[in-house]
């Protein structure tokens, strides 16, 4: 405090100081002006003291112009940076509002999750997936739209990222009524300019097949009481938008007799890519919206399956996959189409007719035909499956078992079963290179199968260390976006 008031009180204690040094010089000029080496003196002093106070006045003159100066520059930088400031705004502003047309358009689903679990950005994907508005969305739990039970499979993921960890997954999630997705997932943190975690990106990507909803008409028969109630009624909600009105069934044959479906094809490449043998493909099935985006399988079949229409559906995919290999002249004689089919499928006595009289009427081998049976219906209704792969092979075609080793590996299932491709799961392909309990799995698949004589596909392979991993094994084919995208039949 006293250095406070010293320095307040500074300028007036030297003004006060030279005044009463000048008065005590003048003073003492006058009383010695009969001593001239005393007047002399004194004046010399009295002369010196005041071209000290000019030279004093004259530097603070100095250091105030050049803090004006120094005040002018600043000021000058300071309406430069603001106008490159507002300059970077405003193309920020611009290209943020080109990242979200471009996010409104992808198919992959994304979402922002901050630190406290809610949703905040996401985009039309994600609504769309969930059926539900953005203010529907915005600001909730994402525990809430997921519901408590499918939240479990992720809590653990959700948490690493909150803790600034970057996650690649894929994920199984049961929607109210059945309807069944598999999402290859990644996590993205968000870290604010602090290094502190802000939340994270939540990105999820449709993957689901065929065989990823077989055997749900079981799962619905659970509670729902554990899922949300405002999702409770979701299969209901979707077949009125999908068919105006709550009767899906008429619906789903209308829409396979319009042309709503459409086929799509992916790449099941033999492994070393260049061992010169022929690739496969898996046929793949979509349903075009009004807008033109298409609704994944894992939405439409549990309702095909609801109405009893999987049958209806398998049979249209056989016939119009016959009738495109029929009028093409350039597809690999030795290539094979894979084709899932459903529980109903798998039940119904006249297929083996039906598939034969396509055969016939397009004029194409069996051969060229492969069907799909989840590991999943095998456990179910094992003398079902045994006795359809028994009809389907006297065709001439041939038999595959998907999913194999999702929930565990037994090849006790497979005997007295004539099956022709063993599909490994994805869920032990995904961290094949990091997990050795799954590379000690899939090895041992391999080998098993080998000896056996049934040739062996990797399902979601997604990169080329993976692919030449796999190579190195042993495995026969490899399926995944890391290999090729499914792409319309025909193009």
């Amino acid at each position: 405090m006293h250095h406070g008031i010293f320095r307040n009180v500074r300028a007036y204690l030297v003004a006060a100081a030279l005044l009463g040094a000048a008065l005590a010089l003048v003073s003492a000029i006058f009383f010695t002006l009969d001593n001239l080496p005393w007047t002399a003196f004194l004046t010399g002093i009295l002369v010196a003291s005041v071209l000290a106070e000019a030279a004093r006045a004259s530097r603070s003159e100095w250091v105030l112009m050049r803090r004006t100066a120094q005040l002018s520059s600043f000021k000058e930088k300071l309406e430069q940076e603001s106008a490159l400031r507002r300059s970077l705004e405003e193309k920020y502003a611009a290209s943020l509002l080109r990242l979200r047309l471009m996010d409104e358009k992808i198919s992959t689903m994304i979402v922002l999750i901050d630190t406290e679990g809610r949703c905040g950005y996401h985009n039309r994907a994600f609504r769309e997936w969930l059926h539900l508005k953005a203010e529907s969305i915005e600001g909730r739990p994402i525990r809430e739209l997921f519901g408590s039970h499918a939240y479990a499979g992720i809590a653990t993921a959700v948490r690493q990222s909150l803790d600034g960890q970057s996650l690649h997954y894929e994920f199984f999630q049961e929607m109210p009524g059945g309807a069944l997705y598999r999402l290859l997932v990644d996590h993205i943190p968000l870290f604010e300019a602090d290094g502190k975690i802000a939340g994270f990106y939540f990105l999820a990507e449709d993957i689901t097949q065929r065989g990823d909803v077989s055997g749900v008409t079981g799962a619905k028969k659970s509670s729902v009481a554990e899922r949300d109630v405002d999702q409770q009624m979701y299969l209901d909600v979707f077949s009125e938008q999908v068919s105006g009105r709550p009767d899906a069934g008429k619906q789903f044959i209308a829409a396979i007799q319009g042309g709503e479906f459409r086929l799509y094809c992916q790449l099941i490449a033999p492994l070393p890519v260049d061992s010169g043998r022929s690739a496969h493909y898996e046929i793949l099935i979509r349903l075009l919206e009004e807008e033109g985006g298409m609704i994944p399988p894992g939405a439409f079949f549990p309702l095909a399956e609801k109405n009893g229409l999987m049958p209806y559906l398998d049979r249209w995919v056989v016939e119009h996959v016959l009738s495109w290999i029929s009028h093409q002249q350039n597809v690999d004689k030795e290539a094979i189409f894979f084709i899932n089919v459903g529980a109903a499928t798998i039940g119904d006595p006249d297929f083996s007719d039906f598939l034969q009289g396509a055969l016939s009427e397009t004029g194409m081998p069996g051969s060229v035909l492969c069907f799909e049976v989840a590991q999943t219906d095998l456990a179910i209704r094992n003398e079902s499956v045994a006795e359809f792969a028994r009809q389907v092979k006297l065709c001439g075609c041939r038999v595959a078992l998907s999913g194999f080793g999702r929930d565990s590996v037994s090849f006790d299932q497979i005997r007295g079963f004539q099956v022709d491709f063993i599909k490994i799961d994805g869920s032990l392909i995904f961290n094949l290179l990091s997990n050795p309990v799954d590379l000690a799995k899939v090895v041992s698949i391999d080998r098993v199968a080998k000896k056996i004589g049934v040739r062996t596909v990797a399902e979601l392979v997604e990169n080329d260390d993976l692919i030449e991993k796999l190579g190195e094994i042993g495995i026969d084919f490899a399926q995944g976006f890391g290999v090729s995208r499914p792409r319309i039949l025909g193009e």
